[in-house]
């Protein structure tokens, strides 16, 4: 096979005692039981994962098959193939240019599954229903798989998400944007469980609005996808943080392509984010006062009397704070929003709208200029705002690094540095004061013992001793944003 097929699928993880409610659930149709054994391949150093690409020859019923796979989102380029040996063919698809000249390919991780698999007609779309029960190994490491799997024929893809939402009320689903693929990957990098940073948008050739707010969107759902699964492995401060990041680069997205995304169902996603970030923000702080306050102070040689207990108190809240977090991703309602935002992104009326399929070279300047007059005109006396004005200096600074970040390959990499340099340096000025607002409600509402309080109040009255510091440095980067020559134009 020389050209690509686009398959069009949804995934979920879930327990292996959730697979029979949801086959419960599933339309009637003909069932089939497999077990598939897949290795998958990549250059000694990982040209494919780089590149976004996985390569797999799978073996079932005595037949090898070789599938290449490149693309995230609901719908993801496929390039398969029979073959006859073990190894793979060199020249299926594209693969030839994403493999440098010379370099071999290597197994780099094995995946065992069972597989139920079922085919049936659902909203007038022809779909098939794959349950996966095993486990993914590379040398000494194993990390289980337990999947539930869509894939759309043929008809709506709409179907695909109307199926979920009745799947995820039998039984509690996860939507998860990682690939068999991305789980063998992270056990081969010994980091099957790791907090996920976000990664940087690749837009296509004569990308449109819409087709880049779905690249966006897609990367900040997948951020928030991993992050979620890591956090209900292991409650810790780095992935509160990571779904945080995720969280608000949606929203920011949601302000920087609103022109062409407002309709049915946008406010609807906003306040569901809203919502999920502010539940990550008592964690967050409780973070940022443990390691950026409290932690330097104990390491001082004559340290402050009260630290002790502070530390117990303030370590106590984090893991409850964590565990909340954790709660709040393992809820209902956290499920549904991400059902209904990925939905939203990939089927949401919005697409047939003008602003939508305008293309994305004339958009982003405006979007870009947009977003940093509304900084300038925020910043015009940083030394006379109050807590609320520079929070909302912040918000407006945050919107605009992460649209920066959105468009930066359209522009390159070198061409934003310098003028996001500063955006950055505003941005963590702004963090450092909005820090020290929140502290004292934060503080306030943890009934520390008196001598933890005590030296709280010591912490927080240092720290704001050094903010007509931070205000001033604050004022020298909006100089240099306001001297910075704007690389859009």
């Amino acid at each position: 096979m020389t050209d690509a097929d686009c398959e069009i699928e949804l995934k979920f993880t879930c327990g292996p005692e959730d697979l029979a409610a949801v086959l419960a659930a599933a339309p009637p149709g003909d069932d089939e039981t497999r077990e598939l054994i897949s290795v998958y391949f990549d250059t000694p150093d990982l040209a494919l994962q780089k590149a976004g690409a996985s390569l797999r020859v799978r073996e079932s019923d005595g037949r090898r098959t070789q599938t290449l796979k490149r693309g995230d989102g609901l719908v993801r380029e496929e390039f398969e193939a029979a073959i006859d040996g073990l190894a793979p063919d060199p020249d299926l698809g594209p693969l030839p240019k994403l493999v440098p000249e010379g370099a071999s390919l290597r197994p780099a991780f094995n995946v065992r599954v069972s597989r139920r698999q079922r085919s049936f007609r659902y909203g007038g779309a022809q779909i098939e229903l794959a349950l996966d029960q095993g486990e993914a190994t590379a040398g000494e490491q194993q990390t289980p798989i337990c999947e539930v799997e869509l894939e759309l024929k043929s008809g709506p893809p709409g179907a695909l998400f109307d199926l979920a939402r009745e799947f995820a009320a039998a039984a509690p689903l996860y939507l998860s944007y990682d690939s068999k693929a991305n789980r063998g990957q992270a056990l081969v990098a010994g980091e099957p469980d790791a907090p996920r940073k976000s990664s940087r948008v690749e837009l296509v050739k004569d990308a449109t609005v819409g087709e880049t707010f779905q690249a966006v969107a897609r990367k900040a759902l997948a951020q928030i996808a991993a992050n979620a699964a890591t956090l209900r492995v292991k409650p810790e401060a780095e992935a509160v943080h990571q779904l945080r990041v995720g969280a608000r680069r949606f929203r920011s997205a949601l302000s920087t392509f609103k022109p062409a995304l407002e309709g049915a169902g946008f406010e609807a996603v906003k306040e569901d984010f809203k919502w999920l970030a502010r539940s990550c923000d008592a964690p967050r702080n409780l973070d940022v006062f443990s390691e950026e306050t409290l932690r330097p102070a104990e390491q001082v040689e004559d340290r402050q009397a009260g630290l002790a207990p502070l530390r117990k108190a303030i370590d106590a809240a984090r893991r409850r704070a964590w565990i909340e977090a954790a709660q709040t991703v393992s809820s209902e309602r956290f499920r549904t929003l991400m059902i209904n935002a990925a939905a939203w992104v990939e089927t949401g009326e919005w697409r047939g709208g003008e602003g939508a399929g305008a293309p994305i070279d004339s958009f982003a300047p405006r979007a870009l200029k947009k977003h940093l007059k509304k900084v300038e005109k925020l910043g015009r006396d940083p030394e006379g705002a109050d807590d609320v004005a520079l929070h909302h200096l912040r918000i407006e600074a945050k919107k605009l690094r992460y649209a920066i970040e959105a468009f930066e390959s359209l522009y390159g990499k070198r061409r934003i540095k310098r003028f996001l340099r500063p955006v950055k340096d505003l941005q963590e000025v702004l963090g450092a004061l909005n820090d020290l607002a929140t502290a004292r409600p934060l503080l306030a509402g943890l009934a520390l013992p008196s001598a933890a309080a005590l030296a709280a109040g010591q912490l927080i009255g240092q720290k704001a001793a050094a903010k007509p510091q931070l205000v001033s440095r604050a004022v020298a980067a909006l100089d240099d944003l306001k001297d910075a020559k704007t690389f859009w134009r």
